[in-house]
């Protein structure tokens, strides 16, 4: 018996477990899909969809746009300062695709937080166009906008 049985005792079990984590992961990830519809939705038109999508995923964790469901920047009203990660809000502050891609590339304009080249190729520019079309659609007339996206005291 060269081995026979150790091999049939370490397969099985390990079968087992392979198969009941797949189950695991497709439930979980059914979980997440349900949920994640209940908050919110990426609103733009088709020919921006995969740029939002991008935006959403790669930024949204620190800066704000309604049209890419993201809401990473400080709150509106907040009077504490902010967490470093707090980007612009790119629903009150206006951004030009060649200002974008500088950013994108250099690691904001600061260099303090963001990677740089976060995107790159076609998706940069995808995301560059997206900002340029989607930003400063809530910022008033008059508003003084700092470059947190904050209105100015």
């Amino acid at each position: 018996m060269s081995g026979g049985y150790y091999a049939a005792a370490v397969t099985r079990p390990t079968t087992r477990i392979r198969a009941r984590s797949g189950l695991y992961a497709v439930a979980i990830a059914a979980l997440l899909g349900v949920s994640g519809c209940a908050q919110g939705k990426i609103d733009v038109a088709e020919e921006n969809h995969r740029a939002a999508v991008i935006f959403n995923e790669r930024c949204s964790g620190c800066h704000t746009l309604s049209s890419a469901n993201s809401f990473g920047s400080k709150q509106a009203g907040a009077l504490a300062p902010g967490e470093r990660t707090n980007g612009p809000n790119f629903n009150v502050r206006k951004v030009s695709k060649d200002d974008t891609l500088y950013a994108i590339r250099n690691g904001g304009f600061s260099g303090a937080i963001m990677p740089a080249n976060i995107v790159m190729g076609k998706d940069a520019e995808a995301v560059a166009d997206f900002l340029e079309k989607y930003s400063g659609r809530e910022r008033g007339e008059g508003e003084d906008v700092q470059g947190s996206g904050e209105q100015a005291e």
